[in-house]
């Protein structure tokens, strides 16, 4: 058994009872009344906390503007306090940690916050706790993978405190902007951080399911910080009695979690129940070993797997995307990702080197308008390792780096940078002697460059070995010597291998047929990353058939997915007499008469992409009404992103996309309207964080889909006064008043405020919601409708106001 940590428990609602005002920042009441904080955490720590939080959750430099205080003011005396309280405890060991919260404002390309920025903004956090004597810095309470990665990056750069981040997710396993349980664990334990887990949004029953996935990931030490179960938004308290906290809390020591806590709705007593309950300590883990691979914020591709690495964007002799690259034509750029993506690569190989290109400064761009479109892996391609490290820097997961060879020189400037952010590294089995001609040589250089990998630091299963192919037509021989070296680097040394697949048809007629022979023989002796077009079918075929013979493909479903219709395309046209060649023609004319059918515009929103969005239909305003356009093709394609959101087809990040591109045509078209001295207006809508709540990213991203659907919107911000929202109802003649809240002590002003529209008499109806609402306490306070996503407001709009 191994010792447990015992973290501390919630602060808001402890602070709440000893006079915190609603609306009012805990990190502010802690500089007017920092015996009223030491007080909590003496309490916590007598109840058998041995890291304490300071009271810094929202001291960033975003959230205390206008406030008059500076970021270095408010945590450097709210982290003094709390090394007062564990120095004067009468405990020895009591370790405070740096509490650092989500920055409160979306970060791109989901928001306006450039991820230099925040960056910029944990740095400033980080680096005055720890100058005012914080042991470790805590990232918790975060739904963004790419706020995370500024956070930690800004921790790793600047201090030499450990690092712990804890993330909320969703009973879904998913966070609140999408990301995934094994996404969330590769990233970040190949980061670097020193402890992972979870916190807040559910109870300890909720979050089991979480952490054991969560374990498949990570061997890195486990936090679990939950709720105390789910809250009764009548009352604001939790379900849990701390008996029942500290019980089932005893399944996580079980499972060998070993830093533990409680957030929203526990108290000292909760602590106390808990330490009492895991006192024997920690199991050992399973016995297991780790899951692995490269990640994107919603999608692994995991290692041992057949992952499709797509080739295309790559502008050597492709001279329309040298063209973009020169031109930023990013709008090319994110298609070329999407057809990939959408023809089943699992991660897409990023090279902007071309003539004229300053890859360095090209690069940020064009990996932040894939990621986002797209929600895969990347693969950083370039010979320069300033490039090689400014994409590393902005990229959301964890990446590729291609490439390293046996060269001294390449692997000193590469590998730290693998260590550094995370990455895998793909190795070129050559050196400075150039391409060796026998596998012998080359699985020599595999086996130099995974020890010297392994000299920095670095994973051995982290290295993915390049054989080399040379075309067969000029070196007809090396084709079987590659085969051989792939084969030798995957069954003696263990290790993964990736090949450029299309280079050995190079100069052939019929290429195709070359091709696929060669990878089908790839495959078949260890091929795990092939370099390929994943827009020829004749390729892809043959890797969907591969993982049916291999058995990756459970039960051949995704074999007989890909193939069935074909099939039975095929039997029809034998039962019309068209057959052979002429049969197989016209199936293929079907498809991409299919394809063609599909509308410009909707297909530009689905995918999100905004300057699509905009060309269309400005083009489509010489042929269109705008009227028309909007309810022929805008509203239509919304509820398609809408549906397949509903089916968690996809999440937030997609969602927010299509609204931006909608967004995009939208603005043109009210332009249009303006100048013919029309509306576009299908109603009015007021938006509002209830008084004392200052939460708003989900109003945020309300306010964005509703605008969309052609709703003028009324955003009066957060920590709305109740006469506010009655007075503005009645001015500008509302129809729908949307009201949200986060936090269960402000949902009585969502109360108060309904109750103040009724005794107005203003002929309207109300709409709420907040991650803290349930559609029955919605009724009770008097709400007209229950609202629990982005998506659901637009039906109850449509209801209410057509």
């Amino acid at each position: 058994m191994k010792d447990i940590i015992i973290l501390d428990g919630g602060m808001g609602t402890q602070l709440q009872a000893r006079g915190l005002a609603p609306g009012e920042r805990p990190e502010l009441f802690g500089l007017v009344h920092p015996d009223v904080i030491e007080e909590i955490h003496r309490n916590y720590i007598a109840a058998g906390s041995r890291v304490i939080y300071s009271n810094t959750f929202g001291a960033n430099g975003h959230k205390l503007v206008g406030t008059g205080k500076t970021v270095a003011e408010v945590i450097g005396e709210n982290v003094r306090t709390a090394r007062r309280a564990a120095e004067n405890s009468g405990v020895s060991g009591v370790r405070v940690a740096l509490d650092i919260g989500p920055i409160g404002e979306l970060v791109e390309p989901l928001g306006t916050l450039s991820f230099e920025a925040a960056y910029e903004l944990f740095r400033e956090m980080v680096v005055a706790g720890e100058e005012a004597g914080a042991d470790l810095v805590i990232f918790e309470t975060l739904t963004d993978l790419y706020e995370v990665k500024a956070a930690v990056l800004a921790a790793k750069e600047h201090t030499k405190l450990p690092i712990w981040v804890t993330m909320t997710f969703e009973q879904n396993g998913r966070t609140f902007l999408g990301a995934a349980v094994p996404s969330v664990a590769v990233t970040l334990d190949a980061l670097g951080v020193d402890a992972l887990g979870v916190n807040c949004s559910l109870g300890p029953v909720e979050l089991l399911p979480i952490v054991d996935e969560l374990m498949e990931w990570t061997d890195l030490p486990i936090i679990v910080k939950p709720n105390a179960g789910l809250p009764d938004p009548r009352t604001g308290a939790y379900e849990m009695t701390a008996e029942d906290f500290g019980r089932e809390m005893a399944a996580f020591a079980q499972r060998g979690a070993l830093i533990m806590g409680g957030c929203c709705g526990t108290t000292p007593e909760f602590i106390r129940a808990l330490t009492a309950a895991v006192a024997e300590g920690a199991s050992e883990r399973p016995a297991r070993k780790k899951r692995k691979g490269v990640a994107s914020p919603g999608r692994v591709a995991e290692y041992g797997k057949l992952n499709v690495i797509g080739e295309r964007i790559n502008p050597t002799g492709k001279k329309r995307l040298q063209q973009a690259l020169l031109e930023e034509d990013y709008g090319y750029i994110k298609k070329l990702a999407i057809s990939q993506q959408e023809a089943g690569a699992q991660v897409l190989d990023i090279n902007v080197g071309a003539q004229g290109v300053d890859e360095e400064k090209v690069i940020p761009y064009v990996v932040k308008a894939v990621q986002s479109v797209v929600d895969l892996p990347l693969q950083i391609d370039s010979a320069n390792p300033r490039v090689i490290e400014a994409a590393l820097r902005v990229t959301n997961g964890r990446v590729i780096i291609n490439s390293v060879s046996g060269e001294r020189e390449r692997m000193d400037a590469i590998f730290p940078l693998a260590k550094h952010y995370g990455a895998a590294v793909l190795g070129l089995a050559m050196d400075e002697s150039g391409l060796p001609e026998t596998a012998a040589q080359r699985v020599a250089i595999a086996e130099r460059i995974v020890a010297e990998a392994e000299k920095y630091g670095l994973d051995r299963e982290d290295i993915i070995i390049d054989c080399l192919t040379l075309t067969v037509s000029a070196q007809q021989t090396q084709a079987m010597e590659t085969l051989r070296a792939v084969r030798e680097v995957h069954e003696r040394l263990g290790l993964h291998c990736a090949l450029g697949v299309s280079n050995i048809s190079f100069g052939l007629p019929a290429r195709g047929h070359m091709t696929e022979n060669f990878l089908i023989q790839a495959m078949h002796v260890g091929l795990d990353f092939p370099i390929i077009n994943p827009n020829t079918k004749g390729v892809m075929d043959a890797v969907v058939s591969f993982r049916a013979v291999s058995g990756e493909d459970v039960d051949c479903a995704a074999y007989i997915e890909r193939f069935a219709p074909e099939q039975a395309e095929m039997r029809r046209r034998k039962e019309l007499g068209i057959t052979g060649d002429e049969a197989a023609g016209m199936v293929q004319t079907a498809a991409a008469e299919s394809a063609d059918a599909v509308d410009p515009l909707m297909d530009a929103i689905i995918r999100g992409l905004s300057d699509d969005a905009e060309r269309i239909t400005r083009k489509l305003l010489t042929e269109m009404a705008p009227m028309d356009i909007i309810q022929e093709k805008v509203i239509p394609a919304l509820d398609i992103v809408g549906d397949r959101y509903e089916k968690e087809i996809i999440f937030l990040p997609q969602l927010i996309n299509a609204a931006n591109a909608a967004t995009a045509g939208l603005e043109l078209i009210k332009v249009r309207l303006a100048e013919a001295g029309e509306g576009v207006s299908k109603g009015k809508i007021i938006l509002a964080t209830v008084e004392g709540d200052i939460h708003d990213i989900g109003k945020n991203i309300v306010k964005v889909v509703l605008e969309n659907y052609g709703y003028q919107i009324i955003d009066l911000g957060r920590d709305v006064p109740v006469t506010r929202v009655v007075e503005v109802a009645i001015e500008k003649k509302v129809g729908l008043i949307g009201l949200s809240a986060l936090m269960t002590t402000t949902v009585t002003a969502m109360k108060k405020t309904i109750e103040a529209l009724h005794e107005a008499g203003h002929p309207c109806e109300t709409v709420v919601g907040g991650a803290v609402l349930t559609e029955d306490y919605a009724k009770e306070i008097g709400a007209d409708h229950y609202a629990g996503d982005a998506r659901s407001i637009v039906e109850i709009a449509r209801r209410v106001l057509g």
